[in-house]
């Protein structure tokens, strides 16, 4: 089922788009967007599985009745690059081309792009660190958080470490847009938590997806910061800046 309209969400971890993918997909109009390409997510059998069958799979499993595609995929090598590789086979794309982007939209046609990103970097790299030692990704909006000891958890080079690995990846994914002009739509998580379902109908906006007489579903998550993560991110930007002379924050 060839798709009228697909769209890709590229995001960093922590950065909301799970949030989104839930609400979108709740919406019942906009797909089914998930990481449906992240490499151990594709068909154990795809290296035999033929490109048409692959691209048909994928097309379906990410669908909405409607035609509508929808995924969500971080930037990283060398997956990335294996990805397009992967893409290069598919029917209609020419052989000898190597722009990335029209690889990526000759698979899945009709393409529309999405950035996630954070302002607060500092806060991104705390989250991910702490979900990284406790295991929990995610909490269903009315669930009690995992009860998870973390007192010895804190590490000042793992967390400098995400710190730079999400800058990175944003770069890719920048590098990624400049390569075919791409004008994404920008979703800022800070922006998005106090503005729910207002982003929620911008994208519809964007992926000019009827919504007006569509409700939209309250937030699937609830929010995971708590005062570790205030302790482990004051204590992240005081060690970081300990022997600097001038001070970001």
């Amino acid at each position: 089922m060839k798709p009228k309209l697909s769209y890709t969400i590229w995001f960093t971890q922590r950065t909301g788009s799970s949030l989104l993918c839930k609400a979108l997909e709740a919406t019942g109009i906009a797909g089914i967007p998930g990481e449906w390409l992240y490499e151990p997510n594709l068909p154990k059998d795809y290296k035999t599985m033929s490109p048409e069958e692959l691209q048909e799979y994928l097309w379906n499993v990410a669908s909405t009745d409607n035609k509508v595609f929808g995924t969500k995929h971080s930037f990283y090598e060398p997956s990335f690059s294996r990805l397009i590789d992967v893409f290069k086979t598919f029917p209609d794309c020419p052989p000898d081309e190597t722009n990335q982007v029209v690889i990526w939209e000759k698979a899945l046609p009709n393409h529309r792009h999405i950035f996630m990103t954070r302002r607060n970097k500092v806060r991104l790299a705390v989250s991910w660190w702490k979900a990284i030692q406790s295991q929990e990704w995610h909490i269903q909006n009315g669930a009690r958080p995992r009860a998870t000891d973390l007192s010895n958890a804190y590490s000042f080079d793992a967390i400098k470490h995400l710190f730079m690995e999400c800058s990175m990846r944003e770069a890719g994914i920048q590098e990624f847009f400049a390569e075919g002009n791409i004008t994404p739509l920008t979703i800022v998580y800070e922006d998005f938590i106090q503005q729910y379902e207002a982003t929620i109908r911008n994208t519809l906006d964007f992926l000019e997806l009827d919504h007006i007489s569509l409700q939209i579903a309250p937030p699937y998550f609830s929010p995971t910061a708590n005062d570790i993560s205030e302790a482990w991110t004051q204590r992240f930007r005081e060690e970081l800046q300990v022997d600097w002379t001038n001070r970001g924050w």
